[in-house]
């Protein structure tokens, strides 16, 4: 198992620009600043993402007898949200810096190394006489040089920006003591004792109806913070419209939304995303085999598309650590150069997602099995891909740079991307030999157009 701290931002800092510069993905509102958080594909980035879901598709839904695609809407009732327990609790715990007003998810900050805590009570401009009563704590590690300085430097920082521009804070009362204190989050960055932790509500809300108000509950809905909800509203309706039976899938890919504290990592974790799911509905006797069988279908699907066993790593999630629901998940990790992280997680998820919408809408989702005349509410095995990370995991195992000598043996570095041919966004390049040699040009021209209905082509020559 590789070990998640290891990273290399050097490689990775050398990914994104090469995206940018060659047209892969760019950040979106970067006219105007940049929107964080949301991204936009290039040309090549929007090849590269619309070959891996078009291989998505074709391997789970066109090939595949017992699993039926979806495409359904973003715009999401808040009853089915509220049934699927989102509305009251799809949140994650945030805490800020009280210097740099950096928001950070409580449960995912570090641990802090021991050292000493300073407390500053307060602190007054040496120029107007203006004073704060506001205090702040920051944690010094231990073994740093002259700590209560280090201190007192990030206090006079925070002052200044309460005390306004070109005040010169004369920093007051202080205490010390041994740090960490218990139950206290720090900054990573600079020691700062964050703020408690409070609830963050992580869906994004809109108003429907051209009457709608503020203050008309009934009028509010959500973009959906995943695509699965809608699976299990139309199950029902899936299942009566057409020819199936257990065990069965609804596949279903599109965008996402969820409004991160901390969006990181490029496109791995954003506020708008598209996922590539399936909600496989089956007999609850049959939840854990079909788990375990998904699992190696979807490890045999990223190699197919370029990404190595090798680079893969099967995290069977313990008990206690998994959703309270779930009797069963698998997260598959690949080794991205930011560390080790999650790009698909296989969930058996039992009865839970039906048994709340049954429960919510007051209708029967009971299914009638005509050969052994049971009834029972299916469970469900949920095998769910981010489209976006793994277009990022496509990338970081293309990447690849050449050292080349010449003649002289001068060396040089060549930057290359080596897509298997599924998965490249171009396919095929066409280059004559002579640009103003006409009859190279019109075979050149011929070949392009008898290959443009099926796959992208690259060419030198002018469009006419």
């Amino acid at each position: 198992m590789a070990n998640k701290d290891v990273t290399d931002p050097a490689r990775m800092e050398k990914i994104v620009s090469l995206c940018k510069r060659r047209g892969f993905i760019f950040q979106a509102g970067e006219l105007y600043g940049g929107l964080n958080g949301c991204w936009d594909y290039g040309p090549l980035g929007a090849e590269l993402k619309r070959n891996l879901k078009d291989y998505w598709w074709r391997r789970t839904v066109q090939e595949r007898d017992d699993v039926l695609g979806m495409d359904g809407a973003i715009l999401t009732h808040q009853d089915v949200l509220k049934a699927s327990g989102h509305v009251d609790g799809f949140n994650d715990p945030m805490s800020e810096c009280p210097l740099t007003k950096a928001r950070l998810r409580a449960d995912q900050v570090p641990a802090a190394e021991p050292g000493t805590e300073f407390t500053f009570q307060g602190a007054s401009d040496e120029n107007s006489g203006k004073t704060s009563d506001k205090s702040i704590t920051v944690l010094i590690s231990a073994g740093k040089q002259d700590p209560e300085r280090s201190a007192e430097k990030l206090a006079a920082q925070f002052y200044r920006e309460l005390l306004g521009k070109g005040s010169k804070p004369v920093v007051g009362a202080r205490t010390s003591q041994p740090g960490p204190r218990e139950g206290a989050l720090y900054n990573p960055e600079n020691g700062v004792m964050l703020s408690e932790p409070r609830s963050f509500d992580l869906m994004l809300s809109t108003k429907l109806g051209a009457l709608a108000s503020d203050s008309d509950p009934k009028a509010i809905a959500y973009l959906r913070p995943e695509t699965a909800q809608s699976i299990f509203c139309q199950y029902k309706n899936v299942l009566d419209s057409n020819r199936v039976k257990l065990p069965f899938g609804i596949a279903q890919m599109g965008k996402s939304f969820r409004n991160e504290i901390n969006p990181r990592n490029y496109i791995f974790r954003s506020r708008e995303f598209e996922q590539m799911e399936i909600e496989y509905f089956c007999h609850p006797n049959d939840g854990l085999r079909l788990t375990d069988e998904w699992l190696e279908e979807r490890l045999k699907f990223y190699g197919e598309i370029g990404i190595p066993r090798e680079k893969l790593h099967i995290l069977d999630i313990p008990d206690g650590e998994r959703a309270f629901y779930s009797q069963k998940t698998y997260d598959i990790e690949y080794e991205f150069p930011f560390g080790v992280q999650e790009l698909e997680g296989v969930a058996y998820r039992t009865d839970y997602d039906l048994g709340v919408h049954e429960k919510g809408a007051g209708k029967s989702l009971v299914y009638f099995d005509e050969e052994t005349k049971e009834k029972f509410l299916p469970h469900v095995v949920e095998p769910s891909a981010g489209c976006d990370r793994t277009v990022l995991a496509l990338i970081c195992e293309a990447f690849e740079e050449e050292t080349l000598s010449d003649e002289k043996g001068k060396e040089d570095v060549r930057t290359v991307l080596r897509f298997v041919p599924r998965m490249a966004p171009i396919k095929v390049g066409i280059f004559p030999l002579l640009k103003k040699n006409e009859e190279q040009v019109r075979i050149c021209r011929e070949i392009q157009k008898m290959l443009q209905p099926w796959m992208n082509v690259f060419t030198t020559m002018q469009a006419q």
